[in-house]
């Protein structure tokens, strides 16, 4: 039986946790890694105890839901609420990181963005991440459980 690669089951994780998303135009999650070992993640949605965009609509403020915060800085978030040093960490994003999440990810240390769809890729975005020497590699997703049971199921 072959084995998912480190990508894979961090890019599978993020899907995961996209799938609590509570945002109506886009559904992301991101899982924060430090030496192979998941130390946060997040999804796309209201702060906690908030309305959500799934029960209220989204609240838009010059083309931007202000309702929601994004998987990334809610992945950052965690780990300051919960004590988890982010330097030198790395980043799996189901889509790529908008100029936002992209300095906030820069901000706190991490070394590396994988993501697994292009979203909007913003020109700066990339130039601040080329500045920052930050690592950004696009690991693209298929359901890799169904695939395996696929597989196995043809056997």
């Amino acid at each position: 039986m072959e084995r998912l690669s480190w990508d894979q089951y961090f890019m599978a994780q993020s899907h995961l946790l996209a799938s609590r998303s509570t945002c109506t135009r886009l559904i992301v999650g991101a899982t924060i890694v430090r030496d192979k070992r998941i130390i946060a993640g997040g999804y796309n949605g209201s702060i906690a105890g908030g309305a959500h965009c799934t029960d209220e609509g989204c609240y838009m403020i010059d083309g931007h839901c202000a309702r929601t915060i994004h998987a990334e800085m809610n992945a950052i978030l965690q780990c300051a609420k919960f004590g988890e040093r982010t330097e030198g960490a790395e980043i799996y994003v189901t889509h790529y990181p908008c100029v936002q999440c992209c300095k906030a990810i820069i901000q706190a240390g991490i070394k590396s963005v994988y993501f697994a769809k292009d979203y909007k890729n913003h020109p700066y975005a990339k130039e601040l991440f080329e500045a920052a020497h930050v690592t950004v590699k696009k690991v693209p997703f298929d359901n890799f459980i169904e695939l395996k049971v696929a597989k196995k199921e043809e056997i």
